[in-house]
């Protein structure tokens, strides 16, 4: 690494990463905090096991329906403007979960009614999040960098659940004003998404000519790099916004990351009830909820690292989607508790690595407009199967008793992702080729 390439990395990653990682966390506790809302808010609703699994799962439909043009609107009116936006509407809809009682009453739509449509108007506000982040960072950090720089951003997932987690516990034993635990817990977990999505319109940087925290000639050597990257990718291929969303490459990528997904969301929405049946106390359930995303957080780290070392992405996904699906399914056979918390820890570290690893491999491919399109539609398909995981797990233990089959579903579809990325048809050169941009932009 040459002084300028360290100046300019450790500056961006400094100033960017950890303020990200704050934004992922509260969005992401803000998507799956229902999952500890449902140990009373079932109950208090009337809402069956089947039920809730079709309204936690409909958040993504609607984040399938607005994925791509948000995508497409933030590359328009750049990151600041369009996160901030998504991060206020998502925690304005999230606080209002903990009035379902009153908007039903007020409306006369059944409570399970009113709780779908908020699943729905949730999704489509935070549509475009996550793809947005992983386009924007494709604008600050050379392709060597990213799976690393993935990971670390990823870590709010592991990180909001380890936090999160044990802090929803307690919060169920809030009370006052009329309301119940399960409402406290929406309305407290919203309002930091409400807060730092204010803060994003001060603190990001759209592009890096904008950045006055860099000096000229820092600006210079990001922008060098970054377009002599495009300009490779595009010697050998250039896809138009059409060919983008059509190429059998992104319909296959979006394919595995539905098999993620399905297992992911399957099991995090009913993680504490798997926990609760063990017998203990909602602050315990939020405490050993947190397990499994500590041995996440580290795996996504050390993978993530170990894939941009060997320049290997297809290998180390689909190693990772075997770990999910043995850990995953395995955990539906076992009665013992602790061999049940070690297995699921097992098939978390698969599934938190995951992510990091695959996002660089359609970015390997994919420049411009049909960058922020192609991820775009391949996070939009690939969350589809959050809604048909817990739907599915919700249905399957209604019908069953239990989750057996329903883990065993979920196993399933990482068994097959893993198989479906390996038969990806992606040049490796080219990540090896993006690999020495850097070096290459000093010539």
């Amino acid at each position: 690494m040459d002084d300028i390439e360290k100046r300019v990395i450790g500056k961006v990653m400094r100033r960017l990463i950890p303020f990200l990682i704050l934004c992922y966390f509260v969005a992401y506790l803000d998507r799956v905090n229902v999952g500890f809302a449902k140990l009373h808010m079932n109950q208090a609703l009337g809402l069956s096991e089947a039920a809730y699994g079709l309204g936690a799962g409909l958040f993504f439909v609607g984040y399938f329906v607005f994925e791509v043009p948000s995508n497409l609107f933030l590359e328009k009116v750049g990151a600041r403007v369009w996160i901030a936006r998504i991060m206020i509407t998502w925690g304005i809809v999230s606080a209002a979960f903990a009035f379902i009682p009153s908007i039903s009453a007020t409306s006369g739509i059944p409570t399970t009614g009113v709780f779908y449509a908020l699943r729905l108007l949730l999704g489509a506000c935070e549509a475009g999040f996550f793809p947005g982040i992983i386009f924007y960072l494709t604008l600050w950090f050379p392709a060597v960098y990213r799976a690393r720089v993935i990971s670390l951003f990823m870590l709010a997932i592991p990180i909001s659940s380890i936090i999160g987690s044990p802090i929803s516990g307690l919060l169920l034993g809030v009370t006052g004003w009329g309301l119940e635990g399960w409402q406290w817990l929406f309305i407290l977990e919203a309002l930091p998404s409400v807060l730092v999505g204010i803060g994003v319109l001060t603190y990001l940087t759209d592009f890096p000519r904008q950045a006055r925290w860099l000096q000229p000639d820092e600006i210079a050597w990001l922008e060098n790099v970054q377009a002599t990257e495009k300009q490779n990718k595009e010697k050998v291929e250039h896809l138009s916004l059409f060919q983008a969303l059509t190429d059998i490459r992104i319909l296959l990528c979006a394919l595995v990351y539905f098999c993620l997904n399905a297992a992911s969301y399957g099991v995090a929405f009913f993680l504490p009830t798997i926990i609760k049946g063990f017998g203990v106390s909602d602050a315990q359930t939020g405490l050993l909820a947190a397990l499994p995303f500590v041995f996440g957080a580290i795996g996504m780290v050390v993978l993530g690292r170990h894939s941009d070392r060997t320049m290997e992405r297809k290998g180390h996904v689909a190693a990772a989607l075997l770990m999910a699906a043995i850990g995953v399914g395995l955990a539906g056979f076992v009665p013992n508790p602790v061999v049940v918390m070690a297995l699921l820890c097992f098939a978390q570290i698969g599934i938190s690595a995951v992510p990091p690893m695959f996002w660089p491999l359609p970015a390997s491919f994919l420049t411009g407009a049909s960058a922020a399109a192609g991820i775009a539609a391949i996070n939009s398909l690939g969350n589809l199967s959050g809604f048909a995981g817990p739907y599915a797990m919700g249905y399957l233990k209604d019908l069953t008793g239990d989750f057996t089959a329903g883990l065993l579903l979920l196993a399933g579809c990482a068994l097959l992702g893993a198989i479906v990325v390996v038969m990806l048809r992606i040049d490796a050169r080219r990540e090896q080729l993006s690999g020495e941009v850097a070096s290459a932009a000093h010539a």
